[in-house]
This record gives structure tokens, C-alpha cells and sequence, in this order.
């Protein structure tokens, strides 16, 4: 006998969504302090041991993020994601086919406010990744320095993070048999604090180290770009100059993190607060752009090979904006 569910109501559903969005924001806003704050507290308390031999095992474990990390399919295909997918909602496009039997290196532009249509296309399987790609295991680079958290460190990398570092990057594309991608968000935290709607202004004139790997591992590049991703926030006004930019370029010297002030909807409201905005995100997959291996490549062969990645990453842009709504006269800026 087949049990059938009613299907959920479309206010229910609205409101699973925004839960989901809710806890992955806060989660990521705060997540960090409280795995310190658990780990130290047991400390002090009769579950000590607990942290003791966490402490022993995350001694032999500290590798793991600079070695693919260790992914679960559980946590990938929680029905949370679906919801969170569901919210803006993101959708995953492919242009062109990936070689399982071949390694990639992705780019992926722009980092937006939290990265959200990277983080749900890349570590989630809420928008079919294996189904649009089958054979290939995504991996997303994350700074390094998230996974010296206690707990947090784990959850990372159950939904294919790893560490951004280039020790990292060269074991995931040495992978013997290919079928592995390696995503990087090349503009970075930085890029992050030119995040707003209508902007689509790239870090990425002089960001060359993904292309010199790259060129070292004979790994073909894939452009990427995620439209949608710069308008689900607003942004407090920090032109280059102005005395919050300058702020926020040294406190992100000292800490490695930027700290856009931003601003959306509220849980209840929709004149302010701090989750996103239901505007869509649609991550566009280009085709590879194949790569000659160099062991030591020069100069002007890692400039002549950033060359190329930059026309055809303006190339998908303009072949695809009319889809999503960006005006004919906006085009790709890069500093």
C-alpha cells in the first residue's frame, strides 16, 4: 500500500524557505564563535574528555582540509538546502559539457555578500550538480584560516570545502582519473565590499595565481559567473577613498576577513534586517578553456593565459545577460 502526502501549502512553504535561509545566514554569521565557545565551556565542565580527545583527534586530522577534505552525502542532500534553493531561488546552468575523465579548475565571479549561489551549487546538491555533471566531485576553496574552528571545521568540509592554499589546490587537481573541479572565488573576501545591486565590478585585473596553477597542472580553466548574486543585499555607501573603506581594507589585513555592512529584510519584515532578499541567482557554467601544463610557466604566458580567461568569462557574460535581466549597457568591469 502506497502512502501518498498531501503537498505542503504554499504559505508553509514560504516559510520553511525563510527558515532555512535564516539558520544557513546565522549559522554562518556565528557558527564560528559558538564551536569556540562549546569547545572551551566543556572544558570546564564534567565532559572535558569530550574536548581533550577532540583536541587529540583534530592533531592528526589538521591535514585533512589541504587534502580534499572529507564530504558527506548527507549533509549534501538535506532537504534544508532544497528549501534554501527554493527561497530565491538559485538555479545552476550548464553551457557546455565536463570530461569526467579530466580535472577543472573553476572560477567563480562574484563573490557577492555571502557567496550563496557558490556555496548551494557547489556544496549542496540542491541544484542537481551531479545530475548536470555526472562523474564530477566538486570542491569549493574556503580561507584557511575557518578551519582551525573545533566542530566547524568538520562541517565544512562534509560539504566539499577545503582550504584556499595552493599545497590544497595542487592535490585535488592531481587526482589520478580525473572527475574533479575545484572551485575558486577569485575576487575574494575583498571583492565582497563591491557587492551591491547593479554592480559588476570584478577583483580581477591583476588576480593571477589561479591562472599560474592552473598553467602548473595542465588543468583547463572554467569562467563562471552568477548572476543574481551581487542584489540580495544592499550595502552601507564605502567608495574607495572614503574613511569605512579604508577601515574595512585594515581590519581585513589584521583579520583576513572583510566586513561589508550590509543590510536586506527582516524575518518578519521587509524594511530591514539581515537576510537576503528573495531575488533569483542563476550560476552560469562556461565551457572550459583548455591549458597547456608548464611546470614553470613565465610571466607572459601566465598573462597571455589570464588574457583568454578574461574574454571568454566577458563572453558568457554578454551572451547571457539579456536572460537575467541586466541592461544591455552594463558590461564586466575589472580592477
Amino acid at each position: 500500500m502506497k502512502i501518498e502526502f498531501a503537498p505542503l501549502s504554499l504559505p508553509l512553504q514560504r516559510r520553511l524557505q525563510t527558515a532555512s535561509v535564516v539558520q544557513w545566514v546565522f549559522s554562518f554569521l556565528g557558527l564560528a564563535q559558538c564551536c569556540v565557545a562549546l569547545f572551551i565551556g566543556l572544558l570546564f565542565t564534567r565532559f572535558w574528555l569530550l574536548s581533550a580527545l577532540y583536541a587529540a583527534w583534530w592533531l592528526t586530522d589538521r591535514e585533512a582540509p589541504s587534502r580534499g577534505g572529507r564530504r558527506s552525502q548527507l549533509l549534501r542532500n538535506s532537504i534544508v538546502w532544497r528549501y534554501m534553493r527554493d527561497y530565491f531561488p538559485v538555479t545552476l546552468v550548464k553551457t557546455a559539457e565536463l570530461d569526467p575523465r579530466q580535472n577543472y579548475l573553476m572560477g567563480f565571479h562574484p563573490h557577492g555578500v555571502l557567496a550563496v549561489g557558490a556555496f548551494l551549487n557547489f556544496c549542496t546538491e540542491a541544484s542537481g550538480f551531479s545530475t548536470l555533471f555526472p562523474g564530477i566531485t566538486p570542491h569549493l576553496m574556503m580561507l584557511s584560516m575557518w578551519f582551525r574552528v573545533p566542530f566547524l571545521r568538520d562541517y565544512l568540509m562534509a560539504g566539499g570545502l577545503v582550504s584556499s592554499d595552493k599545497e590544497s589546490a595542487s592535490h585535488v587537481l592531481q587526482r589520478p582519473g580525473g572527475g574533479n573541479l575545484l572551485t575558486i572565488i577569485v575576487g575574494g573576501a575583498q571583492e565582497a565590499l563591491d557587492a551591491r545591486p547593479g554592480s559588476y565590478t570584478l577583483l580581477l585585473k591583476n588576480r593571477k595565481g589561479f591562472v599560474r596553477v592552473a598553467i602548473e597542472q595542465g588543468t583547463p580553466l572554467v569562467p563562471t559567473f552568477s548572476f543574481g548574486e551581487n542584489d540580495l543585499f544592499e550595502q552601507v555607501s564605502n567608495p574607495k577613498g572614503s574613511w569605512l573603506r579604508r577601515l574595512q581594507h585594515r581590519l581585513q589585513q589584521v583579520m583576513g576577513v572583510s566586513l561589508p555592512l550590509f543590510h536586506a529584510r527582516g524575518i518578519f519584515q521587509y524594511s530591514f534586517g539581515l537576510i537576503p532578499y528573495r531575488r533569483p541567482i542563476s550560476t552560469v557554467v562556461g565551457k572550459p578553456i583548455p591549458v597547456q601544463k608548464k611546470y614553470k610557466p613565465s610571466e607572459e604566458e601566465v598573462d597571455r593565459v589570464h588574457q583568454k580567461y578574461l574574454e571568454e568569462l566577458c563572453k558568457l557574460f554578454e551572451e547571457h545577460k539579456a536572460k537575467y535581466n541586466v541592461p544591455e549597457d552594463s558590461h564586466l568591469e575589472f580592477i
